[in-house]
């Protein structure tokens, strides 16, 4: 019975979040020319093993299991690049795949159930939800993959942090500032934003007390329920903002290994 444009927020959030899939997939099958001078792609964060015959493959010693191993590359699928871009984007994956936000649009967007509010699914025959009871049973470790999530800020963090030593070389080399250093560092900003803004977050640090007053400890649980109540009020806008800024992060990364872009920077 509605009659206004309420298709333009599933189609358009369906295509955006679509796009960035196709361009992770693409990023991760290149297994190269993911880190330039001291930047590393955060598709490619942490580096768990350098494959050196790749052009733009991080140094070894910014490996934490050094050079890819040959008993890998024995059993690893012919048409896939030596590259371990899909095991790092599991963790982030998971923990948007269960996602408040991300369920209603992937509901809406790609199974149309229902496609909109005070809008009937397209069946004509009655459909039961079985909530996460059934495929999606997966659901339910959203809270258990949002500790997966802080792991990955920590990680990207740091790579936030070497990216303003020249060649990534926090004890010997010079300090600076690029521009990819500062893209680098809004990077784990906003995913923080994103995910520090999580309902389970948000139950974590103000949920099972019965009241915010008394001793410190829950006065200080209720300040910190109260600002991650803030984010949680905008956590769609940090879910895109984050999840953007991912895929632009790479790309700037790519785009400066690759010579497209001269990269800005005081060193």
């Amino acid at each position: 019975m509605r009659r206004d444009r309420w298709w333009v927020e599933p189609l358009w959030t369906g295509l955006g979040f679509l796009s960035f899939v196709v361009y992770a997939n693409w990023a991760a099958f290149q297994g190269a020319s993911y880190w330039y001078g001291s930047y590393l792609s955060p598709l490619y964060s942490p580096v768990l093993f350098v494959d050196i015959s790749r052009v733009g493959a991080a140094p070894v010693g910014h490996a934490w299991f050094g050079v890819w191993p040959e008993w890998i590359s024995q059993i690893w699928p012919p048409f896939f690049p030596t590259s371990p871009a899909w095991l790092i984007l599991a963790g982030p994956l998971a923990f948007r795949l269960t996602c408040y936000y991300y369920r209603k649009f992937y509901y809406r967007s790609y199974f149309m159930s229902p496609p909109g509010c005070a809008v009937g699914a397209f069946s004509t025959k009655p459909v039961q939800f079985k909530g996460e009871t059934s495929l999606f049973i997966f659901h339910n470790l959203h809270r258990y993959t949002w500790y997966v999530a802080c792991g990955y800020i920590a990680i990207l963090s740091w790579d936030a942090f070497v990216s303003f030593w020249e060649s990534g070389d926090v004890l010997t080399g010079r300090f600076g500032v690029g521009v990819g250093s500062i893209v680098l560092l809004l990077n784990p900003i906003l995913l923080a934003a994103y995910t520090f803004g999580c309902h389970s977050c948000r139950h974590l640090v103000g949920g099972g007390i019965n009241r915010f007053s008394g001793s410190l400890v829950v006065r200080t649980r209720f300040n910190l329920w109260k600002r991650v109540t803030w984010l949680n009020q905008r956590h769609m806008l940090f879910a895109w903002l984050s999840m953007v800024w991912v895929g632009f992060a790479d790309f700037y990364v790519r785009a400066c290994s690759l010579g497209i872009i001269n990269d800005i920077n005081t060193w």
